[in-house]
Protein backbone atom coordinates (compact mmCIF):
# COMPACT_ATOMS: atom_id res chain seq x y z
CA UNK A 1 0.00 0.00 0.00
CA UNK A 2 1.44 3.83 -0.91
CA UNK A 3 2.54 5.55 2.20
CA UNK A 4 0.45 8.62 2.88
CA UNK A 5 2.42 12.04 2.18
CA UNK A 6 1.89 15.22 5.19
CA UNK A 7 2.29 18.89 4.15
CA UNK A 8 4.41 20.33 6.54
CA UNK A 9 7.72 21.64 7.66
CA UNK A 10 10.63 20.18 7.82
CA UNK A 11 13.03 20.67 11.06
CA UNK A 12 15.47 23.07 9.25
CA UNK A 13 12.67 24.83 7.74
CA UNK A 14 11.39 25.59 11.01
CA UNK A 15 14.15 26.93 11.99
CA UNK A 16 14.91 28.76 9.06
CA UNK A 17 11.02 30.42 9.54
CA UNK A 18 12.35 31.16 13.17
CA UNK A 19 15.44 32.89 12.37
CA UNK A 20 13.82 35.29 9.81
CA UNK A 21 10.74 36.29 12.11
CA UNK A 22 13.25 37.12 15.08
CA UNK A 23 15.31 39.21 12.44
CA UNK A 24 11.93 41.00 11.77
CA UNK A 25 10.95 41.10 15.21
CA UNK A 26 14.75 42.59 15.85
CA UNK A 27 14.19 45.42 12.92
CA UNK A 28 10.67 46.29 14.06
CA UNK A 29 11.02 46.19 17.68
CA UNK A 30 13.58 49.43 17.65
CA UNK A 31 11.10 51.48 15.31
CA UNK A 32 8.03 50.50 17.91
CA UNK A 33 9.78 51.95 20.31
CA UNK A 34 11.03 54.84 18.80
CA UNK A 35 7.52 55.49 17.60
CA UNK A 36 6.36 55.14 21.06
CA UNK A 37 8.97 57.89 22.24
CA UNK A 38 8.20 59.87 19.61
CA UNK A 39 4.13 60.25 20.94
CA UNK A 40 5.50 60.82 24.64
CA UNK A 41 7.50 63.22 23.73
CA UNK A 42 4.15 64.94 21.91
CA UNK A 43 1.99 64.49 24.87
CA UNK A 44 5.03 65.75 27.13
CA UNK A 45 4.73 69.33 24.63
CA UNK A 46 1.29 69.52 25.03
CA UNK A 47 1.27 69.28 28.59
CA UNK A 48 3.93 72.40 28.50
CA UNK A 49 1.19 74.00 26.02
CA UNK A 50 -1.45 73.51 28.60
CA UNK A 51 0.59 75.28 31.08
CA UNK A 52 1.84 77.97 29.10
CA UNK A 53 -1.56 78.59 28.43
CA UNK A 54 -2.66 78.54 32.12
CA UNK A 55 0.08 81.27 32.66
CA UNK A 56 -1.79 83.58 30.22
CA UNK A 57 -4.54 83.25 31.14
CA UNK A 58 -3.30 84.21 34.91
CA UNK A 59 -1.42 87.61 33.08
CA UNK A 60 -4.86 88.32 32.07
CA UNK A 61 -6.36 87.96 35.35
CA UNK A 62 -3.93 89.66 37.36
CA UNK A 63 -2.15 91.30 35.29
CA UNK A 64 1.39 90.04 35.77
CA UNK A 65 3.05 86.47 36.15
CA UNK A 66 2.63 84.81 39.52
CA UNK A 67 5.40 84.39 41.71
CA UNK A 68 7.25 81.26 42.79
CA UNK A 69 6.79 82.02 46.45
CA UNK A 70 6.47 84.92 48.65
CA UNK A 71 8.69 86.01 51.76
CA UNK A 72 8.73 88.75 54.05
CA UNK A 73 11.94 89.74 56.51
CA UNK A 74 15.34 91.43 57.02
CA UNK A 75 18.52 91.10 55.38
CA UNK A 76 18.90 87.48 55.35
CA UNK A 77 16.22 86.20 58.31
CA UNK A 78 12.52 85.26 57.48
CA UNK A 79 9.63 86.22 59.17
CA UNK A 80 7.17 85.14 57.25
CA UNK A 81 6.79 82.72 53.97
CA UNK A 82 4.16 81.53 51.27
CA UNK A 83 5.45 78.67 49.66
CA UNK A 84 2.88 77.80 47.30
CA UNK A 85 4.50 76.94 43.95
CA UNK A 86 3.76 78.97 40.51
CA UNK A 87 1.67 75.25 39.95
CA UNK A 88 -1.04 76.15 42.42
CA UNK A 89 -1.27 79.40 41.77
CA UNK A 90 -2.36 78.74 38.13
CA UNK A 91 -4.78 75.61 39.23
CA UNK A 92 -8.23 77.64 38.47
CA UNK A 93 -6.68 77.77 34.88
CA UNK A 94 -5.80 74.64 34.42
CA UNK A 95 -9.36 73.25 35.43
CA UNK A 96 -9.04 72.74 39.03
CA UNK A 97 -10.72 75.37 41.05
CA UNK A 98 -11.94 72.91 43.63
CA UNK A 99 -8.49 72.01 44.44
CA UNK A 100 -7.35 75.93 44.14
CA UNK A 101 -9.99 76.50 46.54
CA UNK A 102 -8.87 73.56 49.36
CA UNK A 103 -5.12 75.90 49.65
CA UNK A 104 -4.02 77.71 52.32
CA UNK A 105 -2.04 80.36 51.07
CA UNK A 106 -0.17 81.43 54.27
CA UNK A 107 1.37 78.36 54.66
CA UNK A 108 2.60 74.72 52.50
CA UNK A 109 2.36 73.13 55.89
CA UNK A 110 0.98 69.25 54.93
CA UNK A 111 -1.33 68.94 58.14
CA UNK A 112 -3.27 72.17 56.13
CA UNK A 113 -2.81 71.68 52.64
CA UNK A 114 -2.71 68.14 52.74
CA UNK A 115 -5.02 67.00 50.31
CA UNK A 116 -3.27 69.92 47.85
CA UNK A 117 -0.04 68.62 47.97
CA UNK A 118 -0.42 64.90 47.94
CA UNK A 119 -2.29 64.89 44.75
CA UNK A 120 -1.16 64.06 41.62
CA UNK A 121 -1.89 66.11 38.40
CA UNK A 122 -1.36 64.29 35.02
CA UNK A 123 -0.32 67.39 33.25
CA UNK A 124 2.22 67.81 35.61
CA UNK A 125 3.88 64.14 34.67
CA UNK A 126 5.42 63.22 31.58
CA UNK A 127 4.43 60.46 30.04
CA UNK A 128 8.13 59.16 30.29
CA UNK A 129 8.71 59.67 33.86
CA UNK A 130 10.01 57.09 35.54
CA UNK A 131 8.42 56.96 38.51
CA UNK A 132 5.25 59.34 38.82
CA UNK A 133 3.95 58.00 42.19
CA UNK A 134 3.56 60.55 45.22
CA UNK A 135 6.88 60.66 47.66
CA UNK A 136 7.97 61.67 50.68
CA UNK A 137 8.87 64.95 50.24
CA UNK A 138 9.84 68.25 52.94
CA UNK A 139 6.48 68.65 53.00
CA UNK A 140 4.83 65.13 53.67
CA UNK A 141 3.33 62.66 51.28
CA UNK A 142 3.65 65.20 47.85
CA UNK A 143 2.83 64.30 44.16
CA UNK A 144 5.65 64.88 41.87
CA UNK A 145 6.75 67.05 39.06
CA UNK A 146 8.12 66.63 35.25
CA UNK A 147 8.87 70.39 34.83
CA UNK A 148 9.81 73.66 36.67
CA UNK A 149 9.73 76.94 36.46
CA UNK A 150 12.80 78.92 35.02
CA UNK A 151 14.11 80.90 38.10
CA UNK A 152 17.81 82.16 37.18
CA UNK A 153 20.64 81.74 35.55
CA UNK A 154 22.35 80.65 38.55
CA UNK A 155 21.37 83.51 41.07
CA UNK A 156 17.52 83.24 42.37
CA UNK A 157 17.55 85.10 45.42
CA UNK A 158 19.35 87.23 47.07
CA UNK A 159 17.52 88.18 50.46
CA UNK A 160 16.03 91.27 51.82
CA UNK A 161 16.06 93.82 49.77
CA UNK A 162 17.43 92.19 46.78
CA UNK A 163 17.84 92.35 43.09
CA UNK A 164 15.39 90.25 41.55
CA UNK A 165 16.46 87.11 39.32
CA UNK A 166 16.84 87.87 35.34
CA UNK A 167 14.18 85.13 34.61
CA UNK A 168 10.57 84.88 34.42
CA UNK A 169 9.86 83.80 37.77
CA UNK A 170 11.30 84.20 41.06
CA UNK A 171 10.85 84.59 44.74
CA UNK A 172 8.22 88.15 45.72
CA UNK A 173 8.52 88.45 41.79
CA UNK A 174 5.58 89.24 39.39
CA UNK A 175 6.91 90.27 36.01
CA UNK A 176 4.62 92.32 33.61
CA UNK A 177 4.96 90.69 30.12
CA UNK A 178 5.97 94.40 28.88
CA UNK A 179 9.49 94.12 30.95
CA UNK A 180 10.02 90.59 28.36
CA UNK A 181 12.36 92.93 26.25
CA UNK A 182 14.08 90.01 24.84
CA UNK A 183 10.57 88.85 23.25
CA UNK A 184 9.05 86.37 24.47
CA UNK A 185 9.54 83.81 21.84
CA UNK A 186 13.33 84.23 22.91
CA UNK A 187 12.55 83.47 26.45
CA UNK A 188 12.18 80.55 28.51
CA UNK A 189 9.39 80.17 30.64
CA UNK A 190 10.04 76.57 31.92
CA UNK A 191 11.71 72.92 30.84
CA UNK A 192 11.49 69.35 31.73
CA UNK A 193 13.39 68.22 35.50
CA UNK A 194 13.40 64.76 36.66
CA UNK A 195 11.87 63.89 39.85
CA UNK A 196 13.43 62.79 42.73
CA UNK A 197 16.33 64.42 41.86
CA UNK A 198 20.06 64.02 43.77
CA UNK A 199 20.21 67.58 45.13
CA UNK A 200 23.44 69.05 47.34
CA UNK A 201 22.97 71.65 49.41
CA UNK A 202 24.68 73.77 51.44
CA UNK A 203 27.68 74.14 48.40
CA UNK A 204 30.02 76.62 49.80
CA UNK A 205 30.67 77.55 46.11
CA UNK A 206 27.00 78.69 45.60
CA UNK A 207 27.51 80.68 48.40
CA UNK A 208 29.77 82.66 47.55
CA UNK A 209 29.98 82.71 43.86
CA UNK A 210 31.98 86.05 43.36
CA UNK A 211 29.72 87.89 41.52
CA UNK A 212 25.62 88.70 41.56
CA UNK A 213 25.02 87.57 38.40
CA UNK A 214 28.53 84.93 38.14
CA UNK A 215 29.11 83.76 34.52
CA UNK A 216 30.57 80.69 34.72
CA UNK A 217 29.18 79.16 37.80
CA UNK A 218 31.02 75.80 38.91
CA UNK A 219 32.96 75.04 42.11
CA UNK A 220 35.81 76.78 43.10
CA UNK A 221 39.39 75.01 43.38
CA UNK A 222 39.40 73.70 47.18
CA UNK A 223 35.69 73.71 47.51
CA UNK A 224 33.92 70.62 48.32
CA UNK A 225 30.73 69.58 46.23
CA UNK A 226 27.76 70.03 49.20
CA UNK A 227 25.64 67.64 51.25
CA UNK A 228 23.36 64.65 49.62
CA UNK A 229 20.98 65.61 52.62
CA UNK A 230 17.40 66.37 50.01
CA UNK A 231 15.67 65.33 46.59
CA UNK A 232 14.58 67.63 44.49
CA UNK A 233 11.22 67.90 42.37
CA UNK A 234 9.18 65.87 44.80
CA UNK A 235 6.54 68.24 45.28
CA UNK A 236 4.70 70.51 42.61
CA UNK A 237 3.27 72.25 45.27
CA UNK A 238 6.83 73.79 46.55
CA UNK A 239 7.79 76.99 45.36
CA UNK A 240 11.23 77.04 45.88
CA UNK A 241 13.50 76.61 43.05
CA UNK A 242 14.72 72.99 44.25
CA UNK A 243 11.75 71.35 43.83
CA UNK A 244 9.67 73.68 40.63
CA UNK A 245 12.22 75.36 39.42
CA UNK A 246 15.52 75.03 37.05
CA UNK A 247 17.90 77.46 36.41
CA UNK A 248 20.33 77.90 33.13
CA UNK A 249 23.48 77.30 34.74
CA UNK A 250 24.25 73.95 33.21
CA UNK A 251 22.60 73.21 29.54
CA UNK A 252 20.25 70.42 29.69
CA UNK A 253 21.04 66.94 30.65
CA UNK A 254 24.44 68.08 31.88
CA UNK A 255 26.27 65.31 33.83
CA UNK A 256 28.79 66.39 36.83
CA UNK A 257 31.78 64.80 38.09
CA UNK A 258 30.99 63.66 41.57
CA UNK A 259 34.66 63.41 43.89
CA UNK A 260 33.84 61.87 47.28
CA UNK A 261 36.34 62.83 49.84
CA UNK A 262 33.87 60.98 52.55
CA UNK A 263 30.81 58.67 51.79
CA UNK A 264 28.33 61.05 53.07
CA UNK A 265 25.11 58.84 51.97
CA UNK A 266 26.16 54.79 52.01
CA UNK A 267 23.32 54.11 50.78
CA UNK A 268 23.28 56.11 47.75
CA UNK A 269 26.00 54.32 44.59
CA UNK A 270 26.43 57.62 43.24
CA UNK A 271 28.29 58.67 46.19
CA UNK A 272 30.48 56.52 46.51
CA UNK A 273 31.65 56.21 42.38
CA UNK A 274 34.33 58.66 42.79
CA UNK A 275 35.11 61.00 39.50
CA UNK A 276 31.96 59.38 38.23
CA UNK A 277 29.81 61.71 35.95
CA UNK A 278 26.07 61.50 37.65
CA UNK A 279 23.25 63.53 37.47
CA UNK A 280 23.02 66.05 40.39
CA UNK A 281 21.87 69.70 41.85
CA UNK A 282 23.56 71.95 43.63
CA UNK A 283 22.16 74.68 45.69
CA UNK A 284 23.50 77.14 48.18
CA UNK A 285 21.49 78.62 50.89
CA UNK A 286 17.57 77.80 50.33
CA UNK A 287 14.82 81.00 49.79
CA UNK A 288 13.23 79.45 52.76
CA UNK A 289 16.29 80.03 54.94
CA UNK A 290 16.64 84.20 53.78
CA UNK A 291 19.52 83.28 50.99
CA UNK A 292 21.23 84.42 48.90
CA UNK A 293 20.00 81.58 46.74
CA UNK A 294 22.18 80.33 44.20
CA UNK A 295 21.59 77.06 42.45
CA UNK A 296 22.55 74.55 39.64
CA UNK A 297 19.29 73.15 38.88
CA UNK A 298 19.31 71.56 35.78
CA UNK A 299 16.64 70.71 33.11
CA UNK A 300 16.78 67.45 32.36
CA UNK A 301 14.60 64.57 30.81
CA UNK A 302 14.21 60.64 29.98
CA UNK A 303 13.64 61.95 26.10
CA UNK A 304 16.99 61.03 23.68
CA UNK A 305 18.92 63.87 22.78
CA UNK A 306 17.14 66.80 24.61
CA UNK A 307 14.51 68.30 27.19
CA UNK A 308 11.04 70.27 25.65
CA UNK A 309 11.30 74.20 26.99
CA UNK A 310 8.38 76.25 27.12
CA UNK A 311 8.42 80.13 25.56
CA UNK A 312 7.14 82.95 26.95
CA UNK A 313 4.83 83.14 23.83
CA UNK A 314 3.65 79.78 24.84
CA UNK A 315 4.97 77.84 22.06
CA UNK A 316 7.41 74.72 23.24
CA UNK A 317 10.92 73.81 21.43
CA UNK A 318 12.77 70.91 21.90
CA UNK A 319 16.02 71.97 23.17
CA UNK A 320 18.94 69.74 22.37
CA UNK A 321 21.60 68.81 25.16
CA UNK A 322 24.15 70.30 22.54
CA UNK A 323 22.91 73.84 23.15
CA UNK A 324 25.74 76.42 23.96
CA UNK A 325 26.01 77.21 27.56
CA UNK A 326 26.26 80.89 26.27
CA UNK A 327 22.59 80.38 24.26
CA UNK A 328 20.85 78.58 27.07
CA UNK A 329 21.87 80.71 29.41
CA UNK A 330 20.56 83.98 27.31
CA UNK A 331 17.46 82.66 26.59
CA UNK A 332 16.43 81.94 30.11
CA UNK A 333 16.82 85.94 30.97
CA UNK A 334 14.12 88.64 30.02
CA UNK A 335 15.50 91.86 28.94
CA UNK A 336 19.89 91.43 29.16
CA UNK A 337 19.58 92.77 25.36
CA UNK A 338 20.99 89.13 24.15
CA UNK A 339 20.39 88.36 20.68
CA UNK A 340 19.86 84.47 19.68
CA UNK A 341 18.99 83.09 16.48
CA UNK A 342 16.54 80.71 15.76
CA UNK A 343 19.07 78.59 14.53
CA UNK A 344 21.15 77.93 17.48
CA UNK A 345 18.58 75.78 19.42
Amino acid sequence: MPRKLRAGFTLIELMVVIAILTLIMAFLLPALQSAREAARRVQCANNLKQLGLAVHQYVSTHDALPPSSFLTGKNNSVTWMSLQSVNVRILTFLEQGPLYNAVNFSTIDPAVNSTVVASTLGVLICPSEADPRPADSEVGPSGVTSYGWCMGDGYVFGGFPSFPSRAAFGPNLCRRLSGFTDGLSQTIFGSEVLSRQPLRVQCAWLSRPGSLFPTNLGPQAGDTSGQLGNWGHLSWADGRADQTGITSAYTPNSRTTLSVSGVDDPTNPASRAADALVNQDFLGIRESSGGPTYAAITSRSNHAGGVNALLGDGGVRFMKSTIASQTWRALSTVSNGEIVGADEY
